[in-house]
């Protein structure tokens, strides 16, 4: 079976007013649209156009046929018109140990203050869509981060923090800022290591600190400006990808992306939020080792086709390649397939098609493998991993 799904954007503060209505050819609603859910989560599952009325999370344990009652991933069209807070995920473990934690505690799932919505990891990918995708991914060099720290002047708190970075070997040194950031420092402390950032000037460090002064903007003085600057800026051109597994702090900062994730809500935010921050645990949670951005580069999956695999269980992303030639890929169980230029004829195995213009998705039982595209669009498809 091939069915169209849609949703609507979810208009987070964030959310780009235009990107997503300029990929799918709109008038923009004029309101922020920072996301496109296209899964079975039940936070906005997707509506399944086959005359049933049923949202995908209703559809799936009613379809039988062997299909799964749960998709294990989510895949998401996101545009950044401003930056996400700084977050990371937990491994299956600590969500697993968190989850029945905050149950014993009695603590609200829908809590404020809540840190574990579910019992399962959230290791995401996200390909670049726009010209450029800019994003915050892992902590940088410490020999680097030194060296940006250096050009910052010697006003009492940036001394501070720099005594931080030098007190001890990489993840230790790390571990010791962002907790005196998030824990120890206060208002007076945040403000001036932004203020003294916000007017260096370093040819070597000029992106970085252009983007303190972006950040101060639309969050003044916040703690989360500080920790950005222990991180790899990454600037991810159209096709260009990351994958951010557990542990690893993130902030998407501008652009228009696909984003492919395992089904979970647990975030533990960093900074760059007015949510709550619960720092002992983000602490416990944060892979401190410096490394560099978690680039992710796609396979080689058939004709015209590619496949952004991080070796998980949960998903692997599929992308059809637009271009004079049938597309063709292999899929490893139900799959989401969403257009993202151009017009696609998608098409199963068993001679069924659907035409998808941009932002447009269909779902895709396994029965139809191999899945072609013709038609000169281009598409990505979600799928479970291995």
């Amino acid at each position: 079976m091939l069915i169209a799904l849609s949703n609507t954007p979810r208009d987070y503060a964030w959310g780009s007013p235009t990107l997503l209505a300029d990929l799918e050819g709109r008038e923009p609603s004029g309101a922020p649209e920072a996301e496109v859910w296209f899964g079975d989560h039940p936070g906005s599952p997707a509506e399944v156009h086959d005359g049933s009325g049923l949202t995908l999370d209703r559809w799936l344990p009613a379809a039988g046929d062997g299909l799964p009652a749960k998709l294990p991933y989510l895949l998401k069209l996101l545009a950044a018109g401003a930056p996400l807070s700084i977050q990371v995920h937990p491994s299956k473990q600590q969500a697993v140990e968190g989850f029945a934690r905050e149950e014993k505690a009695g603590v609200a799932r829908d809590a404020a203050e809540r840190n574990y919505k579910d019992d399962n990891h959230k290791p995401e990918v996200i390909v670049a869509l726009s010209e450029t995708f800019t994003a915050l991914a892992g902590l940088r060099d410490l020999e680097r981060t030194r060296a940006l720290i250096d050009v910052l002047g010697d006003a009492p708190a940036v001394s501070t923090l720099r005594d931080h970075l030098s007190a001890a070997s990489g993840p230790e040194a790390l571990r010791a800022a962002i907790g005196w950031v998030l824990g120890e420092a206060d208002a007076a402390d945040v403000a001036q290591i932004v203020d003294a950032a916000a007017s260096a000037s370093s040819d070597d460090f000029a992106a970085e600190l252009a983007l303190v002064r972006s950040l101060h903007t639309a969050y003044p003085a916040d703690p989360g400006i500080v920790v950005a600057l222990l991180m790899n800026l990454v600037h991810l051109r159209r096709g260009e990808a990351i994958f951010v597994p557990a542990g690893v702090l993130h902030a998407y900062v501008d652009g228009l992306g696909v984003e492919i994730m395992a089904a979970s809500d647990n975030v533990l935010r960093g900074g760059l939020t007015p949510k709550h921050i619960d720092v002992d645990e983000l602490l416990h949670l944060v892979d401190f080792a410096p490394a560099d951005p978690p680039f992710l580069r796609p396979a080689p999956a058939g004709p015209q086709a590619e496949v952004f695999a991080p070796g998980i269980a949960d998903f692997a992303l599929g992308h059809l390649l637009a271009g004079g030639e049938t597309a063709a890929l292999e899929l490893s169980g139900v799959a989401i397939a969403v257009c993202v230029g151009g017009e696609a004829r998608v098409t199963g195995s068993s001679g069924r098609s659907i035409t998808l213009a941009p932002g447009q998705a269909a779902l895709v039982t396994p029965d139809e493998t191999p899945l072609t595209s013709d038609g000169g669009g281009e598409v990505f498809v979600a799928m479970p991993g291995s």
